[in-house]
């Protein structure tokens, strides 16, 4: 899922009001017809030479008062504009890798929303020394700067509701990124929306494993031999198991549950193989969301397998495990989709996912518990935390955890919200109420919420927007 010493800079860092014109989508590959509103594509400049590659759509109703939203994927290292062309952008790449499709439940039909790909190294974003080195402290900052650098493009649109969100390692990404804007008072800032964002690593850790028991992926046996291993009285130790019981019988349950043919991103979906030369295996996810559960032969393998492939002297990609990605790999390959968004030939290859980025990120926070006390501790930004309750990677039953343990007041307790289908209401999936937050799961969702239930996914966006009671 961003100091203001360089803002002075920022402010001049671009030819006038001459950029967004040159930055202007004229004909975007693969529609049948160009869109009504506006959309650009270009780059914004972050600290020691970086620039990071935006997209942004204008809203289809009127943009000089719709809210701005910004959007940020996961990772570390992957890039937004999956959530723009697979989730809930204006337009969704088919299977071909050539065409798209208007999306009748995009998430600009309300907002104006600016896709950053960040860090530096992923997708079309670059250095200038090409040093991708970063982590979450200074990701937050170049993701503020980047940001600062939007508004001296598009000074319309300063005094606009501003909102951040994403997904995933959003979960981090972004509430770092609000402690950064907090300190800005042009910024308007409004709110956060998460989906299926990483909290804290020890309660993911330690919810991954009764998620895995509660959907029938492990037997009643093996849960009690792994109850009595690892857990005491009062809670149970499967990020720092205890003793080698307790490791056996984590290595055991890891092995029953997270299985190369089960898609963790969403139980319901199919296992899709990845390409050659692809490192994207379950050992790969777990070394991203699960550190402390991942043995050290798991580790070991993974990077072995890299060294492997990176001897061979071909470019590696990092996909994402059981999600193909090459209908938008394919897409944003194209010389003509690089040209009209004016991405120059000489950056490489784009890859969902940046293995460079990735593998050397340094995750600086165990939890993102200060960052969220301190936004909600100001009493005016809105909170969205939302989940697909079939994710087993960053699963709702950690979010609640992370969020529980804060000891906030529950003005709503937990209960059906509902949305409109054909006319008719039904159950979207299920809401708690704090003060200035909300969790919410969406029913048969996987991780990328928008892409499993676009219309709920939707009607939950509107209804956090317009400050609308779930």
């Amino acid at each position: 899922m961003f100091p203001l010493l360089v803002c002075a800079m920022l402010l001049g860092g671009h030819p006038g009001e001459a950029a967004p014109e040159a930055d202007k989508i004229f004909n975007l590959p693969g529609l049948d017809n160009q869109p009504s509103f506006q959309q650009f594509s270009g780059f914004l400049n972050a600290s020691g030479g970086k620039h990071l590659h935006y997209w942004f759509v204008e809203c289809q109703d009127d943009p000089k008062s719709c809210p701005l939203v910004l959007w940020l994927n996961g990772g570390p290292g992957c890039s937004s504009l999956m959530g723009l062309l697979t989730e809930h952008g204006p337009f969704l790449i088919q299977p071909d890798g050539r065409t798209l499709e208007n999306n009748e439940h995009s998430w600009n039909k309300i907002a104006n929303v600016l896709y950053l790909e960040s860090p530096a190294g992923v997708g079309f974003s670059f250095s200038d020394n090409k040093d991708y080195y970063t982590g979450d402290a200074q990701n937050a900052k170049d993701n503020y700067m980047a940001l600062k650098d939007f508004f001296s493009l598009f000074p319309e649109f300063r005094d606009n509701d501003f909102y951040i969100t994403g997904e995933s390692y959003g979960g981090f990404y972004c509430p770092s990124l609000a402690v950064e804007v907090i300190k800005d008072n042009s910024i308007n800032l409004k709110g956060l929306a998460i989906g299926n964002g990483l909290t804290d690593f020890i309660l993911n850790d330690n919810s991954v494993l009764y998620f895995a028991y509660y959907h029938g992926l492990l037997d009643k046996s093996s849960w009690s031999q792994l109850e009595s291993a690892c857990c005491g009285k009062k809670q149970c130790h499967i990020l720092l198991p205890n003793n080698k019981d307790c490791k056996k019988e984590i290595g055991s349950a890891i092995s029953k549950a997270i299985n190369h043919n089960l898609n963790p991103y969403n139980l319901f979906q199919p296992c899709i193989e990845g390409e050659p030369g692809e490192i994207r295996d379950h050992g790969d996810y777990i070394r991203a969301y699960h550190p402390g559960i991942m043995s050290s032969e798991g580790h070991s393998h993974f990077v072995e397998r890299l060294r492997d492939l990176s001897s061979l002297n071909k470019p590696i990609s990092m996909g994402v495990p059981c999600v193909s990605d090459t209908d938008i790999t394919t897409y944003l390959n194209n010389p003509k989709v690089r040209s009209a968004l004016h991405i120059p030939d000489e950056l490489p290859r784009w890859e969902i996912c940046s293995e460079k980025v990735s593998i050397s990120y340094a995750m600086g926070m165990d939890d993102a518990r200060n960052q969220y006390l301190q936004l909600l501790n100001e009493k005016k930004y809105r909170i969205l935390v939302y989940s697909g309750d079939l994710d087993m990677v960053c699963n709702f039953l950690g979010i609640e955890w992370f969020f529980d343990s804060f000891g906030l007041e529950v003005e709503e307790s937990y209960h059906p919200w509902m949305y409109k289908d054909g006319g008719q209401s039904q159950i979207a999936g299920y809401a708690k109420q704090y003060t200035n937050l909300t969790l919410l799961t969406v029913k048969g969702a996987g991780h990328m919420v928008p892409t499993d239930k676009p219309l709920e996914a939707f009607q939950m966006f509107r209804r956090f927007i317009k400050n609308e009671p779930f």
